[in-house]
C-alpha cells in the first residue's frame, strides 16, 4: 500500500490519561537535548551544553564558496551575499538567553505529544553577526512590505506537510533596534557548530527559539502577513484544535534553580547537608527586564526575596540570583519564581494550551537533608 504524505504525521494530539512516553517521543528526546541545570553556573553556555531542538535533520552543508544568502521579495535591490561578503558588513555581538517555546511541555496534564521537555530547554550564548536591519536597508524595503520571511535549509514533513523550515517576523521587528535581530555567523567567538545553524542563523533576542531560524539561506520581504505552517499552524496558543489561537512570540519570565547538593541517580532527588546552603540559579524574561526573584523552601507556602545580580548591560541574557537557606533535616521542595518590569510573574498553577507552549510554571526541586545523627 502506498503511503501518502498526509498519512505520515498524525495531527497534534494529547496523551491519554496514564499514557507514558512513546517511542516517537523518546526518539525526539534522544536527538534533541536540554541544558544540564548545573551548567547554569557558566555565564555563557558552552555550545555542547546549550539546548538543541532540530525539527528535521541537521543539514549537511560543507564549505562551499558558491553558497549565498539571498535577500529578495519586496525590495528594490535584491542581495546575494557570500559568507565573506556578509562578514564584511558591520558586525555586533549580543549575549542572548534562548529558550524553546515548548520548555516544560512534558510536565503538563494532559501532556501534548511532542518533544518531551522538562525545564532544561535553555542556554545563553554570545552571538556575533550582522544586524538584519542593515541588510534590509541595503536592499531597500518597498513601502508595501508587511513581513520578513526566513527560510532554513532543513527540510521535512510535519503533520503531512512537506516543507522547508520557515518563520516570519513583522517588518517593525525585523527593522528594529530593540531588540536588534542578527544574521549570526559565530557563537561564543567561534564559527557556528552544525547543530546551532552553521554557517548562518537568525537570532531574535527576547523571542522563543522557534523564531531563531537555523541554516539560514533566504530572506524574503513580503507584502502580506506570512501564513506558513510554522507560523499559522504550529506555535499558536490554543485550547481546542479549531481555535486560531494567539501566536507564540516573546519569552515569559522564568527562574531556574541550580540543583543543590548531589543527586539520587534515578529520582534526581537532591541530597544536602544540614546547615547554611547557598541556593543559586538564573532568571530571565523576553518581555521586560527581571526585577526580582523569590525562593520558597516549603513547596510554595512562603516566599522570600533572593539577591539578584545586576544585568551588567546584557538586556537579553539571564541574570544570576542567590539565596542562603538554613537547611534542616527532612524532606523539602524548593521553588523559585521571577518577576519582570511590566508585571509578569511565573504562575503557581500553569495555564494549559494544546501545544504546551510558553509554559513558565515555577520549578519544583525535591531535596532530602539527612539527620546528622543518622549519618553517624
Amino acid at each position: 500500500m502506498t503511503r501518502r504524505l498526509s498519512d505520515v504525521s498524525a495531527p497534534a494530539r494529547l496523551a491519554s490519561p496514564g499514557e507514558g512516553l512513546g517511542a516517537d517521543e523518546l526518539a525526539l528526546a534522544a536527538r534533541n537535548h536540554g541544558l544540564p541545570l548545573e551548567a547554569m553556573r557558566y555565564d555563557l553556555t558552552p555550545p555542547g551544553l546549550h539546548y538543541v531542538l532540530t525539527h528535521y535533520d541537521i543539514p549537511h552543508l560543507p564549505d562551499d564558496p558558491d553558497r549565498r544568502l539571498t535577500v529578495n521579495g519586496r525590495v528594490r535591490r535584491p542581495l546575494s551575499l557570500s559568507l565573506e561578503e556578509l562578514r564584511a558588513h558591520p558586525c555586533v555581538t549580543t549575549r542572548v538567553t534562548m529558550e524553546c517555546a515548548g520548555n516544560g511541555r512534558a510536565l503538563l496534564t494532559p501532556r501534548p505529544v511532542s518533544q518531551p521537555w522538562l525545564v532544561e530547554a535553555v542556554g545563553t550564548a554570545e552571538w556575533t553577526g550582522v544586524p538584519l536591519r542593515l541588510l534590509l536597508t541595503e536592499a531597500g524595503v518597498e513601502p508595501d512590505a508587511v513581513d520578513v520571511v526566513f527560510t532554513g535549509a532543513d527540510h521535512g514533513v510535519e503533520r503531512g506537510v512537506e516543507q522547508d523550515y520557515q518563520r516570519g517576523l513583522p517588518l517593525h521587528v525585523a527593522l528594529g533596534e530593540e531588540p536588534e535581530v542578527l544574521v549570526a555567523h559565530a557563537m561564543n567567538g567561534a564559527p557556528l557548530p552544525p547543530q546551532h545553524g552553521s554557517p548562518l542563523r537568525l537570532v531574535v533576542p527576547g523571542w522563543y527559539g522557534m523564531a531563531h531560524v537555523k541554516w539560514l539561506r533566504e530572506i524574503t520581504v513580503v507584502d502580506t502577513a506570512f501564513t506558513g505552517f510554522q507560523q499559522s499552524v504550529a506555535y499558536r496558543l490554543r485550547q481546542v484544535p479549531e481555535e486560531e489561537g494567539e501566536p507564540v512570540t516573546r519569552i515569559a519570565p522564568r527562574a531556574l534553580l541550580i540543583p543543590p547538593g548531589f543527586p539520587d541517580f534515578m529520582s534526581r532527588t537532591r541530597v544536602v547537608s544540614a546547615g547554611p546552603v547557598t541556593l543559586e540559579g538564573r532568571a530571565w524574561s523576553g518581555r521586560a527586564p527581571v526585577t526580582s526573584v523569590e525562593v520558597s523552601t516549603d513547596d510554595g507556602l512562603t516566599w522570600r526575596s533572593a539577591v539578584l545580580e545586576p544585568g551588567r548591560g546584557h538586556r537579553w541574557a539571564w541574570r544570576r540570583w542567590s539565596f542562603t537557606w538554613p537547611a534542616a533535616p527532612g524532606d523539602h521542595v524548593l521553588s523559585v519564581r521571577a518577576h519582570d518590569g511590566v508585571g509578569n510573574s511565573q504562575p503557581l498553577q500553569q495555564p494549559w494550551n494544546r501545544g504546551g507552549f510558553a509554559n513558565n510554571l515555577v520549578q519544583r526541586v525535591p531535596v532530602f537533608c539527612p539527620d546528622p545523627a543518622d549519618m553517624t
